[in-house]
């Protein structure tokens, strides 16, 4: 129920019913487990009163080159801001996706999904289709598999797959598990090679599929669960 309201962690909510911080009608509640009704039953954390969550959403946009990932772009071009707005929903995009990149971008109001899915710690996927100026040789292909380091101190590495090479220009499959600043482009530069197209096709497995560019679909309440339970949520 704490998790669900949005206060912590199922593990972090246990630490709070151990510590005392929970209480129910008026008594601390330490044991893990305890049943109550938000309905008819007072429960607070640290003396406020646990207000339940409210209904949550969450969308796929297949976000176009060209559009930002703001919520208003003082500049006046197209951004992620005016999607929302026509959806009608209180929603927040899920990281970023640059100006120059295109695919699947997840729109919602759920806040621990939010946090896990931006977070390194917690090694969600995110799968991106790349044409490049030329065919990646087997050395690069070692390099990015290895870590690239692209920041100070930080080498981050990649799953790649080549995927096919025609009129001199190579396609292959990336897939990383953080969310740095236009990370693949980065790695991909470090080794020698220039990103002509970048498409996000996944995150974990959340498919973009054949959703058409600039349309957003409501996901499916399995696709919800897998994608909490990849981000190690129920």
């Amino acid at each position: 129920m704490l998790a669900r309201a949005g206060i912590a962690s199922r593990r972090a909510a246990e630490d709070l019913i151990r510590r005392g911080a929970v209480s129910v009608n008026g008594h601390v509640i330490t044991e893990l487990g305890t049943r109550a009704d938000p309905r008819t039953d007072r429960i607070t954390v640290d003396g406020k009163p646990l207000r339940p969550r409210g209904v949550l959403y969450y969308f796929a946009l297949n976000k176009p080159v060209g559009m930002v990932t703001t919520l208003t772009d003082p500049e006046g071009r197209p951004c992620v801001g005016d999607v929302i707005a026509a959806l009608k929903q209180p929603l927040h995009p899920v990281g970023r996706l640059d100006y120059h990149t295109s695919g699947l971008l997840l729109l919602t109001n759920d806040g621990e999904l939010t946090a896990r899915l931006t977070h390194a710690r917690y090694h969600v996927a995110k799968t991106y289709a790349v044409k490049l100026d030329r065919s990646p040789t087997s050395e690069q292909l070692t390099r990015l598999r290895a870590g690239v380091k692209i920041e100070h101190g930080h080498a981050a590495r990649a799953r790649v797959r080549p995927t096919r090479a025609t009129g001199g220009k190579g396609w292959m499959t990336v897939t990383i598990y953080e969310g740095r600043n236009r990370q693949v482009r980065r790695m991909l530069e470090e080794v020698g090679l220039r990103v002509e197209k970048l498409r996000r096709v996944a995150i974990g497995p959340l498919s973009l599929g054949s959703l058409p560019t600039g349309v957003t679909r409501k996901l499916l309440t399995e696709e919800v669960v897998l994608l909490r339970r990849a981000a190690g949520l129920e």
